[in-house]
């Protein structure tokens, strides 16, 4: 506005041009003045004029806009093309099993962007830790993120043969209460299960040994005959296919973890994110890893 009105020497002129109103213009270059308990401009009833103060916060004001311009400059090409680092947190087993495949995909598809994959179980703190993104499974707390559901995954109970060989086979959910049973300690209910058959609903405390914040760990020991897992269908895959674990309760409903991508709110999301979000889903969906699973089950 101060370099406008320096320009024009007039408060109406400059107003129209930045269509502003003029008591607006007028008050913002006022206050520069008072800042600096100095006089930038002469008035008079015609027009106004730079005082010698005026004229060198002018030529320091012009340099300023200049630099934003180029600031403007070095940065616009982000706005259509996706470039940059990209930062993504997800947990260690869905890292490992899903996400692995599909990066190097991702960076050949786009490569202007870098990804930084960060895999730990605990839920990161996105803004203070500087992600963009990070991949959750399950419910998600009530925040201030964004969240794209990217896919889900039933949940399954599942041992090895040997451990059910040892002891009579159960039938019923509810029989749970008397074996180990391996739980996930980041889950929301860890000691509760959930089941689900022709609107009866089991919800079943459970009690073990071993406990746990990865479903690898849970998965492994299962299949090392150490008790029952109930895990995401996601991260059984070949142990199912090859028998070294089987399901139980196969005519019972069990609960589904959703996978989503959550992000910081923004008034426009960033290119590399959009690239990164619009990837993942179709991806997870044409892998669907744990469809081959359920087939093997089926």
């Amino acid at each position: 506005m101060f370099v406008e009105v320096a320009a024009t020497g007039s408060y109406s002129i400059a107003a129209d041009r930045l269509d502003l109103s003029k008591s607006t213009v007028s008050k913002h270059v006022a206050a520069p003045e008072d800042r600096l308990r100095l006089r930038l401009f002469n008035r008079s009833t015609r027009r106004l004029s730079l005082t010698e103060s005026g004229a060198i916060y002018r030529e320091r004001c012009l340099r300023v806009l200049e630099a934003v311009e180029e600031a403007d400059r070095s940065v616009s090409h982000l706005a259509s093309a996706p470039h940059g680092r990209l930062k993504v947190a997800a947990p260690l087993s869905f890292g490992l099993g899903q996400l692995s495949p599909l990066i190097p995909l991702f960076l050949d598809r786009h490569p202007e962007i870098e990804v930084e994959l960060v895999l730990d179980d605990r839920r990161v703190d996105l803004v203070a830790e500087g992600y963009d993104v990070a991949i959750r499974i399950g419910r998600l707390d009530d925040s201030s993120l964004i969240a794209r559901r990217l896919a889900a995954s039933p949940l399954r109970c599942v041992a090895a043969p040997a451990y059910l060989a040892a002891r009579p086979e159960p039938t019923h959910p509810a029989e749970l209460a008397g074996l180990d049973c391996l739980r996930y300690s980041y889950g929301r209910s860890p000691n509760e299960w959930s089941f689900e058959r022709g609107g009866e609903v089991v919800r079943v405390r459970v009690d073990g040994r071993l406990v746990a914040n990865n479903g690898e760990v849970l998965r492994d020991a299962a299949e090392a005959g150490r008790g029952v897992a109930y895990l995401p269908l996601f991260l059984l895959g070949e142990r199912l296919e090859e028998g070294r674990l089987v399901t139980l309760f196969d005519d019972w409903s069990t609960l589904e973890v959703v996978v989503h991508a959550v992000f910081p709110e923004t008034r426009h999301l960033p290119p590399k994110l959009r690239a990164f979000l619009d990837f993942l889903g179709p991806a997870l969906g044409r892998r669907a890893p744990w469809q081959v699973a359920e087939g093997a089950r089926a």
